[in-house]
Protein backbone atom coordinates (compact mmCIF):
# COMPACT_ATOMS: atom_id res chain seq x y z
CA UNK A 1 0.00 0.00 0.00
CA UNK A 2 1.58 3.64 -1.16
CA UNK A 3 2.36 6.28 1.95
CA UNK A 4 -0.69 8.38 0.55
CA UNK A 5 -3.42 5.33 0.90
CA UNK A 6 -2.07 4.26 4.27
CA UNK A 7 -2.29 7.49 5.49
CA UNK A 8 -5.86 8.07 4.33
CA UNK A 9 -7.27 4.81 6.06
CA UNK A 10 -4.89 4.66 9.10
CA UNK A 11 -4.39 8.26 10.20
CA UNK A 12 -0.58 9.95 10.61
CA UNK A 13 2.33 7.41 11.65
CA UNK A 14 2.52 7.73 15.55
CA UNK A 15 5.97 6.47 15.40
CA UNK A 16 7.93 7.94 18.71
CA UNK A 17 11.69 8.54 19.30
CA UNK A 18 11.65 5.92 21.62
CA UNK A 19 9.58 3.53 19.33
CA UNK A 20 11.85 0.39 18.32
CA UNK A 21 9.95 -0.17 15.34
CA UNK A 22 9.65 1.80 12.43
CA UNK A 23 5.90 0.14 11.14
CA UNK A 24 3.22 2.18 13.50
CA UNK A 25 1.36 -1.02 13.13
CA UNK A 26 4.56 -2.96 14.83
CA UNK A 27 5.17 -0.03 17.34
CA UNK A 28 1.31 -0.44 18.21
CA UNK A 29 1.83 -4.03 18.98
CA UNK A 30 5.11 -3.44 21.44
CA UNK A 31 2.99 -0.50 22.97
CA UNK A 32 0.35 -3.23 23.46
CA UNK A 33 2.82 -5.75 24.91
CA UNK A 34 4.89 -3.38 26.84
CA UNK A 35 1.47 -2.39 28.89
CA UNK A 36 1.32 -3.65 32.34
CA UNK A 37 -2.07 -4.59 31.31
CA UNK A 38 -1.03 -6.91 29.09
CA UNK A 39 1.38 -8.52 32.03
CA UNK A 40 -1.50 -8.70 34.02
CA UNK A 41 -3.92 -11.03 31.70
CA UNK A 42 -0.77 -13.69 33.10
CA UNK A 43 -2.84 -13.94 36.22
CA UNK A 44 -6.05 -13.68 34.84
CA UNK A 45 -8.56 -16.54 34.24
CA UNK A 46 -9.28 -18.39 30.95
CA UNK A 47 -11.85 -20.86 31.89
CA UNK A 48 -10.39 -22.67 34.23
CA UNK A 49 -8.16 -20.23 37.66
CA UNK A 50 -5.11 -20.52 37.14
CA UNK A 51 -4.55 -20.21 40.60
CA UNK A 52 -6.78 -23.63 40.97
CA UNK A 53 -4.84 -25.86 38.14
CA UNK A 54 -1.48 -24.67 38.03
CA UNK A 55 0.15 -23.87 35.05
CA UNK A 56 -0.96 -26.47 32.32
CA UNK A 57 -3.68 -24.30 31.59
CA UNK A 58 -3.97 -21.27 29.90
CA UNK A 59 -4.56 -17.82 30.90
CA UNK A 60 -5.46 -14.47 29.31
CA UNK A 61 -2.23 -13.83 28.09
CA UNK A 62 -1.15 -17.46 26.54
CA UNK A 63 -4.78 -17.20 25.08
CA UNK A 64 -4.11 -13.42 23.66
CA UNK A 65 -1.05 -15.17 21.92
CA UNK A 66 -2.27 -17.78 20.48
CA UNK A 67 -4.90 -15.69 19.28
CA UNK A 68 -2.94 -13.54 17.92
CA UNK A 69 -0.73 -16.61 16.00
CA UNK A 70 -4.16 -18.06 14.15
CA UNK A 71 -5.13 -14.52 13.70
CA UNK A 72 -1.79 -13.82 11.57
CA UNK A 73 -1.70 -16.96 9.76
CA UNK A 74 -6.02 -16.09 8.66
CA UNK A 75 -4.59 -12.90 7.21
CA UNK A 76 -2.03 -14.07 5.71
CA UNK A 77 -4.09 -16.82 3.83
CA UNK A 78 -6.88 -14.21 2.95
CA UNK A 79 -4.53 -10.98 1.16
CA UNK A 80 -3.50 -13.51 -1.17
CA UNK A 81 -3.12 -12.43 -4.73
CA UNK A 82 -6.54 -13.40 -6.30
CA UNK A 83 -8.17 -11.83 -3.21
CA UNK A 84 -5.92 -8.93 -2.50
CA UNK A 85 -8.14 -6.41 -5.19
CA UNK A 86 -11.20 -7.31 -2.35
CA UNK A 87 -9.52 -7.05 0.62
CA UNK A 88 -8.15 -3.66 -0.42
CA UNK A 89 -11.65 -2.55 -1.15
CA UNK A 90 -12.67 -3.34 2.26
CA UNK A 91 -10.09 -1.36 3.72
CA UNK A 92 -7.34 -3.22 3.75
CA UNK A 93 -5.71 -6.33 5.79
CA UNK A 94 -2.44 -6.06 7.37
CA UNK A 95 -0.74 -8.74 9.26
CA UNK A 96 0.69 -6.29 12.15
CA UNK A 97 -2.72 -4.58 12.70
CA UNK A 98 -4.14 -7.76 12.85
CA UNK A 99 -1.65 -9.32 15.37
CA UNK A 100 -1.86 -6.13 17.52
CA UNK A 101 -5.84 -5.91 17.56
CA UNK A 102 -5.10 -10.07 19.02
CA UNK A 103 -2.83 -8.99 21.68
CA UNK A 104 -5.35 -6.06 22.91
CA UNK A 105 -8.62 -8.03 22.63
CA UNK A 106 -8.57 -9.24 26.42
CA UNK A 107 -7.15 -6.55 28.31
CA UNK A 108 -10.23 -5.37 29.97
CA UNK A 109 -11.38 -8.81 30.97
CA UNK A 110 -11.32 -8.62 34.79
CA UNK A 111 -10.35 -11.56 37.60
CA UNK A 112 -12.44 -14.68 37.30
CA UNK A 113 -12.62 -14.56 33.79
CA UNK A 114 -16.61 -14.18 32.21
CA UNK A 115 -18.16 -15.10 35.44
CA UNK A 116 -16.16 -11.25 36.40
CA UNK A 117 -17.49 -9.86 33.70
CA UNK A 118 -21.25 -10.74 34.35
CA UNK A 119 -20.54 -9.34 38.25
CA UNK A 120 -19.29 -6.61 37.17
CA UNK A 121 -21.98 -5.63 34.77
CA UNK A 122 -25.16 -6.05 37.20
CA UNK A 123 -22.66 -4.32 39.74
CA UNK A 124 -22.10 -1.12 37.64
CA UNK A 125 -25.98 -1.16 36.72
CA UNK A 126 -27.96 -1.66 39.24
CA UNK A 127 -25.76 -1.18 42.67
CA UNK A 128 -23.95 1.67 41.09
CA UNK A 129 -26.32 2.95 38.37
CA UNK A 130 -23.36 3.06 35.63
CA UNK A 131 -26.21 2.75 32.25
CA UNK A 132 -23.30 1.43 30.26
CA UNK A 133 -22.95 -0.97 32.92
CA UNK A 134 -19.78 -3.36 32.21
CA UNK A 135 -18.65 -5.38 29.31
CA UNK A 136 -14.88 -6.79 28.82
CA UNK A 137 -14.52 -5.61 25.23
CA UNK A 138 -15.53 -1.84 25.82
CA UNK A 139 -13.36 -2.30 28.89
CA UNK A 140 -10.40 -3.36 26.79
CA UNK A 141 -11.17 -0.09 24.11
CA UNK A 142 -11.55 2.64 27.31
CA UNK A 143 -7.74 0.61 28.43
CA UNK A 144 -6.10 1.54 24.99
CA UNK A 145 -7.31 4.75 24.92
CA UNK A 146 -8.31 6.34 28.24
CA UNK A 147 -7.70 4.91 31.22
CA UNK A 148 -3.96 3.69 30.19
CA UNK A 149 -0.90 5.74 31.55
CA UNK A 150 1.80 7.25 28.71
CA UNK A 151 3.78 9.82 29.83
CA UNK A 152 2.39 12.36 31.77
CA UNK A 153 -1.43 12.52 30.38
CA UNK A 154 -3.96 9.62 30.38
CA UNK A 155 -4.45 8.97 26.16
CA UNK A 156 -4.47 5.51 26.16
CA UNK A 157 -1.55 3.31 24.13
CA UNK A 158 -1.89 6.02 21.17
CA UNK A 159 -2.96 3.17 18.56
CA UNK A 160 -3.28 3.96 14.35
CA UNK A 161 -7.15 4.59 13.64
CA UNK A 162 -6.52 0.48 12.15
CA UNK A 163 -5.56 -1.21 15.40
CA UNK A 164 -8.21 0.69 17.32
CA UNK A 165 -10.92 -0.14 14.74
CA UNK A 166 -9.55 -4.15 14.58
CA UNK A 167 -10.18 -4.50 17.76
CA UNK A 168 -13.85 -3.46 18.08
CA UNK A 169 -15.02 -7.07 17.07
CA UNK A 170 -18.61 -4.96 18.18
CA UNK A 171 -18.70 -1.67 16.94
CA UNK A 172 -21.74 -0.43 18.75
CA UNK A 173 -22.49 1.01 21.78
CA UNK A 174 -24.73 -0.75 24.44
CA UNK A 175 -27.78 1.22 23.62
CA UNK A 176 -27.06 1.96 20.04
CA UNK A 177 -29.21 1.10 16.85
CA UNK A 178 -27.45 -1.88 16.06
CA UNK A 179 -29.95 -3.65 18.61
CA UNK A 180 -32.83 -3.00 16.17
CA UNK A 181 -31.92 -4.29 13.47
CA UNK A 182 -33.66 -7.66 11.93
CA UNK A 183 -31.50 -9.71 12.34
CA UNK A 184 -29.19 -8.01 14.79
CA UNK A 185 -25.45 -8.22 14.63
CA UNK A 186 -23.99 -11.00 16.49
CA UNK A 187 -23.99 -9.59 19.80
CA UNK A 188 -25.94 -6.93 19.52
CA UNK A 189 -29.31 -8.29 20.60
CA UNK A 190 -30.62 -7.82 24.38
CA UNK A 191 -30.11 -10.72 26.54
CA UNK A 192 -33.38 -12.95 26.93
CA UNK A 193 -33.43 -11.93 30.54
CA UNK A 194 -33.51 -8.32 30.29
CA UNK A 195 -35.07 -7.48 27.00
CA UNK A 196 -34.16 -3.52 28.25
CA UNK A 197 -30.94 -3.83 28.85
CA UNK A 198 -29.17 -2.73 25.64
CA UNK A 199 -26.74 -4.80 23.41
CA UNK A 200 -25.47 -8.19 25.20
CA UNK A 201 -22.08 -7.03 23.50
CA UNK A 202 -20.67 -3.58 22.70
CA UNK A 203 -17.62 -2.34 21.60
CA UNK A 204 -16.93 1.10 23.58
CA UNK A 205 -18.57 2.73 26.17
CA UNK A 206 -20.23 6.16 25.57
CA UNK A 207 -17.30 7.55 27.21
CA UNK A 208 -15.38 6.29 23.97
CA UNK A 209 -17.60 6.69 21.60
CA UNK A 210 -16.03 9.47 19.77
CA UNK A 211 -12.75 8.08 19.45
CA UNK A 212 -14.60 4.66 18.43
CA UNK A 213 -16.05 6.82 15.57
CA UNK A 214 -12.90 8.30 14.72
CA UNK A 215 -11.04 4.91 14.55
CA UNK A 216 -13.98 3.64 12.34
CA UNK A 217 -14.74 6.79 10.04
CA UNK A 218 -11.33 6.16 7.70
CA UNK A 219 -13.48 2.47 6.90
CA UNK A 220 -16.94 4.65 5.93
CA UNK A 221 -18.08 3.44 2.39
CA UNK A 222 -15.99 0.22 2.88
CA UNK A 223 -17.56 -1.70 5.26
CA UNK A 224 -21.13 -1.38 7.03
CA UNK A 225 -21.20 0.65 9.91
CA UNK A 226 -22.50 -2.03 12.17
CA UNK A 227 -20.20 -4.67 10.66
CA UNK A 228 -16.54 -5.35 11.66
CA UNK A 229 -13.76 -4.28 9.61
CA UNK A 230 -11.71 -6.78 7.93
CA UNK A 231 -9.06 -6.88 10.30
CA UNK A 232 -11.48 -7.44 13.35
CA UNK A 233 -13.20 -9.96 11.62
CA UNK A 234 -10.26 -12.46 11.29
CA UNK A 235 -9.26 -11.64 15.07
CA UNK A 236 -12.83 -12.90 15.95
CA UNK A 237 -12.58 -15.54 13.64
CA UNK A 238 -8.91 -16.53 15.38
CA UNK A 239 -10.44 -15.87 19.21
CA UNK A 240 -13.41 -18.73 17.94
CA UNK A 241 -10.70 -20.81 16.99
CA UNK A 242 -8.91 -20.81 19.92
CA UNK A 243 -11.34 -21.25 22.41
CA UNK A 244 -12.45 -23.87 20.37
CA UNK A 245 -9.39 -26.17 20.16
CA UNK A 246 -7.05 -24.06 23.13
CA UNK A 247 -9.25 -24.29 25.92
CA UNK A 248 -10.40 -28.04 25.41
CA UNK A 249 -6.81 -28.96 25.61
CA UNK A 250 -6.81 -27.45 29.29
CA UNK A 251 -9.93 -29.16 30.23
CA UNK A 252 -8.61 -32.94 28.98
CA UNK A 253 -5.14 -31.74 31.16
CA UNK A 254 -6.96 -31.77 34.14
CA UNK A 255 -9.01 -34.48 33.92
CA UNK A 256 -12.37 -32.33 33.66
CA UNK A 257 -13.61 -33.20 30.37
CA UNK A 258 -14.33 -36.89 30.79
CA UNK A 259 -14.58 -39.50 27.44
CA UNK A 260 -17.73 -41.30 28.58
CA UNK A 261 -20.15 -38.26 29.03
CA UNK A 262 -19.09 -36.69 26.06
CA UNK A 263 -19.10 -39.97 24.51
CA UNK A 264 -22.64 -40.63 25.30
CA UNK A 265 -24.12 -37.07 23.99
CA UNK A 266 -22.41 -37.31 20.73
CA UNK A 267 -23.76 -41.06 20.00
CA UNK A 268 -26.69 -40.74 21.50
CA UNK A 269 -27.84 -37.89 18.84
CA UNK A 270 -26.34 -40.01 15.92
CA UNK A 271 -28.62 -43.07 16.63
CA UNK A 272 -31.68 -40.77 16.99
CA UNK A 273 -31.15 -37.75 14.66
CA UNK A 274 -33.11 -34.45 15.05
CA UNK A 275 -35.80 -36.93 16.05
CA UNK A 276 -34.41 -36.66 19.71
CA UNK A 277 -35.80 -36.00 22.84
CA UNK A 278 -34.90 -32.86 24.29
CA UNK A 279 -34.94 -34.55 27.65
CA UNK A 280 -32.63 -37.66 27.15
CA UNK A 281 -28.91 -38.63 25.74
CA UNK A 282 -28.16 -36.45 22.36
CA UNK A 283 -30.95 -34.16 23.71
CA UNK A 284 -28.89 -30.75 24.41
CA UNK A 285 -26.49 -31.05 21.28
CA UNK A 286 -30.27 -31.23 19.52
CA UNK A 287 -30.77 -28.44 20.86
CA UNK A 288 -27.53 -26.81 19.50
CA UNK A 289 -28.91 -28.12 16.34
CA UNK A 290 -32.11 -25.93 16.57
CA UNK A 291 -30.58 -22.97 18.08
CA UNK A 292 -28.55 -22.84 14.99
CA UNK A 293 -31.36 -22.50 12.47
CA UNK A 294 -33.22 -20.26 14.59
CA UNK A 295 -29.87 -18.00 15.14
CA UNK A 296 -27.63 -18.53 11.77
CA UNK A 297 -30.00 -20.00 9.19
CA UNK A 298 -27.58 -18.62 6.81
CA UNK A 299 -25.08 -20.90 7.32
CA UNK A 300 -26.68 -23.96 9.36
CA UNK A 301 -26.83 -27.12 7.38
CA UNK A 302 -27.85 -30.32 8.66
CA UNK A 303 -25.62 -32.59 6.64
CA UNK A 304 -22.90 -30.47 7.74
CA UNK A 305 -24.00 -30.41 11.25
CA UNK A 306 -24.35 -34.36 11.21
CA UNK A 307 -20.92 -34.20 9.68
CA UNK A 308 -19.52 -32.10 12.68
CA UNK A 309 -20.59 -34.38 15.36
CA UNK A 310 -19.28 -37.10 13.47
CA UNK A 311 -15.52 -35.68 12.99
CA UNK A 312 -15.77 -34.68 16.61
CA UNK A 313 -16.46 -37.90 17.90
CA UNK A 314 -13.95 -39.61 16.07
CA UNK A 315 -11.10 -37.26 16.68
CA UNK A 316 -11.96 -35.87 20.33
CA UNK A 317 -13.78 -38.90 21.95
CA UNK A 318 -11.84 -41.75 20.15
CA UNK A 319 -8.90 -39.57 19.99
CA UNK A 320 -7.76 -37.20 22.44
CA UNK A 321 -10.20 -38.52 25.44
CA UNK A 322 -9.48 -42.13 24.62
CA UNK A 323 -6.36 -42.07 27.19
CA UNK A 324 -6.63 -39.43 30.17
CA UNK A 325 -3.36 -37.08 30.55
CA UNK A 326 -0.90 -38.23 32.38
CA UNK A 327 2.17 -35.45 32.08
CA UNK A 328 3.87 -37.98 30.20
CA UNK A 329 5.46 -36.79 26.71
CA UNK A 330 3.19 -39.26 24.39
CA UNK A 331 0.31 -37.47 26.26
CA UNK A 332 1.96 -33.91 25.56
CA UNK A 333 2.72 -34.92 21.58
CA UNK A 334 -0.86 -36.17 21.52
CA UNK A 335 -2.52 -33.06 22.35
CA UNK A 336 -0.12 -30.83 20.40
CA UNK A 337 -0.53 -32.95 17.48
CA UNK A 338 -4.46 -32.58 17.79
CA UNK A 339 -4.06 -28.81 18.77
CA UNK A 340 -2.09 -28.52 15.19
CA UNK A 341 -4.15 -30.61 13.25
CA UNK A 342 -7.64 -28.58 14.11
CA UNK A 343 -5.94 -25.64 14.14
CA UNK A 344 -4.62 -25.56 10.36
CA UNK A 345 -7.95 -27.22 9.38
CA UNK A 346 -9.93 -24.51 10.15
CA UNK A 347 -7.54 -21.82 9.63
CA UNK A 348 -7.31 -23.34 6.07
CA UNK A 349 -11.01 -23.09 5.76
CA UNK A 350 -11.23 -19.19 5.82
CA UNK A 351 -12.39 -16.66 3.21
CA UNK A 352 -12.47 -13.31 2.53
CA UNK A 353 -16.38 -12.35 1.27
CA UNK A 354 -17.43 -9.41 0.60
CA UNK A 355 -21.51 -9.86 1.24
CA UNK A 356 -21.39 -11.54 4.54
CA UNK A 357 -24.93 -12.36 6.12
CA UNK A 358 -25.69 -9.96 9.12
CA UNK A 359 -24.52 -12.11 11.76
CA UNK A 360 -21.46 -13.03 10.38
CA UNK A 361 -18.32 -10.87 8.89
CA UNK A 362 -15.52 -10.06 5.98
CA UNK A 363 -13.92 -13.15 7.12
CA UNK A 364 -15.46 -16.67 7.39
CA UNK A 365 -14.76 -20.15 8.33
CA UNK A 366 -16.45 -22.88 5.25
CA UNK A 367 -19.50 -24.15 6.10
CA UNK A 368 -18.22 -27.93 7.63
CA UNK A 369 -15.57 -25.82 9.56
CA UNK A 370 -18.03 -23.35 11.24
CA UNK A 371 -20.08 -26.27 12.23
CA UNK A 372 -16.76 -27.90 13.81
CA UNK A 373 -16.69 -25.24 15.68
CA UNK A 374 -19.94 -24.95 17.08
CA UNK A 375 -19.87 -28.38 18.17
CA UNK A 376 -16.63 -28.03 19.89
CA UNK A 377 -17.82 -24.93 21.57
CA UNK A 378 -20.64 -27.10 22.76
CA UNK A 379 -18.47 -29.44 24.27
CA UNK A 380 -16.77 -26.81 26.25
CA UNK A 381 -19.86 -25.35 27.25
CA UNK A 382 -21.59 -28.47 28.11
CA UNK A 383 -19.44 -31.06 30.07
CA UNK A 384 -17.40 -27.83 31.49
CA UNK A 385 -18.55 -24.40 32.33
CA UNK A 386 -22.16 -26.16 33.31
CA UNK A 387 -20.59 -28.60 36.09
CA UNK A 388 -21.99 -28.00 39.62
CA UNK A 389 -18.67 -28.44 40.80
CA UNK A 390 -17.36 -24.86 39.31
CA UNK A 391 -20.79 -23.29 40.15
CA UNK A 392 -19.79 -23.71 43.29
CA UNK A 393 -16.27 -22.38 42.49
CA UNK A 394 -17.67 -19.71 41.02
CA UNK A 395 -20.50 -18.49 43.20
CA UNK A 396 -17.75 -17.70 45.82
CA UNK A 397 -15.78 -15.49 43.00
CA UNK A 398 -18.88 -13.54 42.43
CA UNK A 399 -19.54 -13.05 46.45
CA UNK A 400 -15.31 -11.36 46.43
CA UNK A 401 -16.31 -9.48 43.45
CA UNK A 402 -19.44 -7.95 44.93
CA UNK A 403 -17.51 -7.17 48.61
CA UNK A 404 -14.24 -6.23 47.37
CA UNK A 405 -16.64 -3.20 44.82
CA UNK A 406 -18.65 -2.29 48.03
CA UNK A 407 -15.18 -2.45 50.05
CA UNK A 408 -13.85 -0.01 47.83
CA UNK A 409 -17.10 2.56 47.37
CA UNK A 410 -16.92 2.49 51.38
CA UNK A 411 -13.73 3.44 51.77
CA UNK A 412 -13.93 6.46 48.83
CA UNK A 413 -17.10 7.77 50.62
CA UNK A 414 -15.35 7.71 53.92
CA UNK A 415 -14.67 11.44 54.75
CA UNK A 416 -12.19 10.24 57.46
CA UNK A 417 -9.94 9.05 54.00
CA UNK A 418 -9.60 11.12 51.96
CA UNK A 419 -6.00 11.51 51.54
CA UNK A 420 -5.30 8.03 52.11
CA UNK A 421 -7.60 6.02 49.34
CA UNK A 422 -5.15 3.71 46.97
CA UNK A 423 -3.60 6.62 44.46
CA UNK A 424 -4.88 4.69 41.19
CA UNK A 425 -8.11 4.69 42.91
CA UNK A 426 -8.00 8.57 43.06
CA UNK A 427 -6.62 9.15 40.09
CA UNK A 428 -9.52 7.08 37.99
CA UNK A 429 -11.75 8.59 39.90
CA UNK A 430 -10.38 11.90 38.40
CA UNK A 431 -10.51 10.92 34.61
CA UNK A 432 -14.22 9.41 34.96
CA UNK A 433 -15.48 13.01 36.92
CA UNK A 434 -13.45 14.66 33.85
CA UNK A 435 -15.44 12.54 31.36
CA UNK A 436 -18.97 13.23 32.15
CA UNK A 437 -20.75 16.44 31.15
CA UNK A 438 -21.48 18.89 33.63
CA UNK A 439 -24.89 18.81 34.57
CA UNK A 440 -24.81 15.13 34.84
CA UNK A 441 -27.16 13.81 38.03
CA UNK A 442 -24.65 12.90 41.09
CA UNK A 443 -21.41 13.46 38.69
CA UNK A 444 -19.21 12.83 41.73
CA UNK A 445 -21.09 9.39 42.61
CA UNK A 446 -21.38 8.07 39.29
CA UNK A 447 -17.42 8.72 38.64
CA UNK A 448 -16.73 6.76 42.11
CA UNK A 449 -18.83 4.02 40.74
CA UNK A 450 -16.95 3.80 37.25
CA UNK A 451 -13.36 4.18 38.96
CA UNK A 452 -14.04 1.79 41.39
CA UNK A 453 -15.04 -0.81 38.51
CA UNK A 454 -11.98 0.29 36.55
CA UNK A 455 -9.71 -0.63 39.37
CA UNK A 456 -10.87 -4.09 40.03
CA UNK A 457 -10.98 -4.86 36.05
CA UNK A 458 -7.35 -4.27 36.43
CA UNK A 459 -6.58 -6.52 39.06
CA UNK A 460 -5.73 -10.17 38.44
CA UNK A 461 -7.14 -13.43 40.05
CA UNK A 462 -4.76 -13.50 43.04
CA UNK A 463 -4.62 -9.46 43.55
CA UNK A 464 -8.63 -9.61 43.79
CA UNK A 465 -8.32 -11.82 46.60
CA UNK A 466 -5.20 -10.23 48.42
CA UNK A 467 -7.39 -6.97 48.59
CA UNK A 468 -10.58 -8.67 49.78
CA UNK A 469 -8.42 -10.47 52.40
CA UNK A 470 -6.56 -7.18 53.22
CA UNK A 471 -9.69 -4.70 53.46
CA UNK A 472 -11.81 -7.60 55.67
CA UNK A 473 -8.88 -7.74 58.16
CA UNK A 474 -7.53 -11.34 56.99
CA UNK A 475 -4.34 -10.37 56.06
CA UNK A 476 -1.57 -10.44 58.16
CA UNK A 477 0.96 -9.60 55.29
CA UNK A 478 0.76 -5.49 55.63
CA UNK A 479 3.37 -4.43 52.88
CA UNK A 480 2.75 -7.53 50.43
CA UNK A 481 -0.28 -6.45 50.23
CA UNK A 482 0.81 -2.62 48.45
CA UNK A 483 1.03 -4.10 45.34
CA UNK A 484 -2.44 -4.04 44.26
CA UNK A 485 -2.89 -0.49 45.45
Amino acid sequence: MDESRARRLFGESLVAPGDLASSPFRVDRDRIVSSPFFARLAGVTQVISPGGAGSLVHNRMTHSLKVAQVARAIAERVTVADKSDLSEKLGGCDPDVVEAASLAHDLGHPPFGHLGERVLDQLARQRLRIPDGFEGNAQSYRIVTSTEIRGQATIGLNLTNAVRAAILKYPWTRHGDARFMEPPPRGAAAPPDDPDGGSAKFGAYLTEVDDMLAAREPFAGRVAAWQQTVEASVMDTADDIAYAIHDLEDVHRVGVLQQGAVATELMSWQRWGPATDLDRAGGAIESLRRQLHRKDGWMADDEAFAAAVELVRAELVDGLLARPFDGSLEAEAQVAAFSATWTRRLVESAELVEQPAVRSGHVQLATAQWHEVQVLKFVQNRFVLARPDLALHQRGQARLLASLVEALLSWLTDPDEAERIPRRLGDLVELAETELPEGTPDRLGQARGRAVIDFVAGLTDNQAVALMEALTGHSRQLWTDAFVL
